[in-house]
């Protein structure tokens, strides 16, 4: 299912003076998921290979790159317009994928529901073989054979607010996926548009965690739940401390997602739908600001990337290497990622089908490729 490859040889004026270019790891697998298939990207030394796409024609909304067992594996959440959804895995890093005979991820028939899409794949932090999907309709599923089969979480999919759940503009899918690397029974969950929900029973019993988070759309601004999450990150210091991205607001817990306070005052706008932490730095997280909602471009049509280093607090702009002209480019919710390098690398991609790279914290970044279909979704990894 591979097409066409592509050797983009980096030898510009960052990466021929900066010293943390010239110390990074020799070997990257980046993960780009498109409107129209998968492409995979090879990082050796300062030399960027890609070959793609696998799956082709099929919007790739979720990939995850699971570095847990002897031999890395890709799973990738596939939506064929013909064959419908459906979730790859490779051992091989792409160079074959293998597609369960069955459906990996298929709603009970009592459930009344059809799987639209695969919105997330989240290798488990505390668990080694436990993968989770998150999906459209808003649902939870767990894998315990690295991401072969699924079933369903039952006690989310039946919760009591459910009824009450109301699609976002983007459907009702649930997007995001947190498990606790201390305790295998703690996850944290994000759907559009219902909030943030967690569990600390493995999954027995969901709570709303949605105090302190805005919903400017609703006449009550403060419900305990129907906030427009578009995603939530982890703090690589301190796992109770997480970064919310609502529809309009940025937000910080600092108590696993009980309560949240708003830190995205000093951002151009607050409107957005990536973030991501530093998977090695506490404190450090990366934003995509979009102007509005009725206006979904860069902030001020600049493309920059917006990190803070004090938990968000301040805010700073992060441009060079990326284009200094008005810029129309939206990062979407899962477009925004950092790889487990350090110095880390940090990767997005946008609705214009470019790729850009920063192999320095974001201090820095280089167009990889361009002229993608649109871009839904990245992952990177250290594989060497």
């Amino acid at each position: 299912m591979a097409g066409c490859r592509l050797r983009l040889v980096v030898d510009n004026e960052v990466n021929r003076q900066s010293p943390e270019v010239v110390g990074m790891p020799t070997d990257v697998l980046l993960a780009v998921g498109t409107r129209k298939g998968l492409f995979l990207g090879r990082r050796r030394g300062v030399a960027w290979e890609f070959d793609g796409p696998h799956f082709n024609a099929q919007a790739v909304y979720s990939v995850a790159i699971d570095m847990r067992g002897d031999t890395p594996r890709l799973l990738a959440g596939g939506d064929s317009a013909h064959w419908g959804p459906s979730v790859f895995h490779s051992d091989d890093l792409g160079a074959t994928w293998v597609e369960p005979a069955k459906a990996a991820v298929k709603f009970p028939k009592d459930t009344g529901a059809s799987l639209e899409r695969v919105w997330q794949l989240h290798p488990s932090a505390a668990e080694p073989d436990v993968v989770y999907a998150g999906t459209e309709p808003a649902a939870l599923y767990r894998s315990e054979d690295r991401g072969e089969s699924f079933e369903l979480v039952r006690p989310l999919w039946e919760h009591p607010t459910r009824s009450k759940w109301v699609p976002g503009g983007g459907g009702e899918g649930l997007h995001t996926i947190l498990t606790d690397p201390r305790d295998p029974d703690a996850v944290t969950v994000a759907v559009s548009t219902a909030g943030v929900f967690r569990t600390k029973d493995g999954g027995a019993s969901w709570a709303p965690s949605n105090s302190g988070v805005s919903a400017v759309f609703l006449p009550d601004p403060d419900p305990e739940f129907g906030q427009c999450v578009h995603k939530v990150a982890r703090d690589a210091a301190t796992p109770d401390r997480l970064y919310l991205q609502n529809h309009w607001g940025v937000y910080r817990s600092d108590d696993g997602g009980a309560h949240w306070t708003d830190i995205g005052g000093s951002l151009p706008s607050d409107f957005g739908f990536a973030v991501a932490a530093h998977p090695h730095r506490g404190d450090t997280a990366y934003v995509f600001p979009i102007n509005a909602d009725a206006d979904r471009v860069p902030a001020d049509r600049r493309c920059r990337v917006f990190r803070t280093q004090d938990a968000g607090s301040t805010w700073e702009p992060l441009s060079r290497g990326l284009p200094e002209t008005d810029h129309y480019g939206t990062v979407l919710r899962d477009a925004l990622c950092t790889d487990d390098a350090d110095p880390a690398g940090v990767y997005f991609g946008n609705r214009n089908g470019e790729v850009y790279a920063s192999a320095d914290d974001g201090d820095s970044w280089q167009l990889l490729t361009s002229h993608l279909p649109d871009v839904l979704c990245v992952r990177a990894a250290v594989i060497s």
